[in-house]
């Protein structure tokens, strides 16, 4: 009883401190250290698994191929030598069957999730590389627990971490995938796409291509959370350009053929 009321007592202050002192001009702080990232990721990966009514998570022994090529994107990603935390987050891909959401999220720790709908609305395996380098990056620089921090408070993410609050793992798995992040998370998520991207065999504005097509085809519903985030989505293709210019505008793949076979290979 009395380790449990050290624990409340320290939630509350650090609360309190963090508040105060630990912002940054974004309105952003993060107090949790990478062990918080992978505790707090894996106990969400959980809830989310458990879940399957609003979270169906297709089956990696009776979708095998699927996710052979949603494997083979994202280690082409993480092993382009630019991902900070390549060896210490878990990295584990899981793909929701729900053809009517063009949406991806990673949790923190790097549980990467890919909707069904967001694949076959893109056109190349590029895009779709663009897109999972943004949410690599989310996790990587580690804005998702920033977000969180923001977004459900600090009591209540260190009363997850410290096994006082179960039920808030649940209404956070539930809404993650909205989970609003910041202007300036936003814009350093889109430049580490490019920089992932570039060592490796895709061509790096894979990110733009997917905000033109979205923008072009009209369909904003259900478009993923950071496409309506500042900054506006336009400003966001010329950004991704420059930077990837800045790298010096190497032409990449886009493996249409492929992604192809990846759509192809979905129920």
């Amino acid at each position: 009883m009395k380790n449990l009321t050290f624990k409340i007592s320290l939630i509350a202050v650090v609360s309190a401190l963090v508040l105060v002192s630990c912002k940054d001009q974004d309105g952003d702080f993060n107090i949790f250290s990478l062990e918080d990232d992978k505790q707090l990721g894996a106990q969400v990966d959980s809830q989310i698994e458990a879940d399957q009514s609003q979270f169906p998570i297709m089956s990696r022994s009776q979708h095998t191929a699927a996710y052979g090529h949603l494997d083979r994107i994202t280690n082409t990603i993480l092993n382009s030598g630019q991902i900070t935390y390549r060896n210490d987050f878990k990295w584990e891909t899981h793909l929701i069957e729900n053809d009517s959401v063009l949406n991806a999220f990673c949790t923190p720790g790097g549980y990467i999730y890919v909707y069904t709908g967001l694949i076959k609305f893109l056109e190349s395996e590029d895009q779709l590389a663009g897109v999972m380098g943004h949410e690599i990056a989310h996790a990587d620089k580690r804005h998702s627990t920033d977000a969180m921090t923001r977004q459900y408070g600090v009591q209540t993410l260190l009363g997850i971490i410290f096994g006082q609050d179960g039920g808030a793992v649940a209404r956070i798995a539930v809404q993650l995938k909205e989970l609003q992040y910041g202007r300036k998370a936003e814009s350093e998520a889109d430049e580490f796409s490019v920089i992932y991207l570039y060592p490796t065999e895709y061509d790096a504005r894979g990110a733009s291509r997917f905000f033109e097509k979205l923008i072009n085809s009209g369909q904003t519903g259900g478009a993923p959370t950071f496409l309506s985030t500042h900054p506006d989505p336009g400003d966001r293709v010329m950004k991704i350009q420059e930077k990837w210019t800045s790298l010096g505008g190497k032409v990449g793949g886009v493996f249409k053929t492929r992604y192809d076979q990846f759509k192809a290979s979905l129920p």
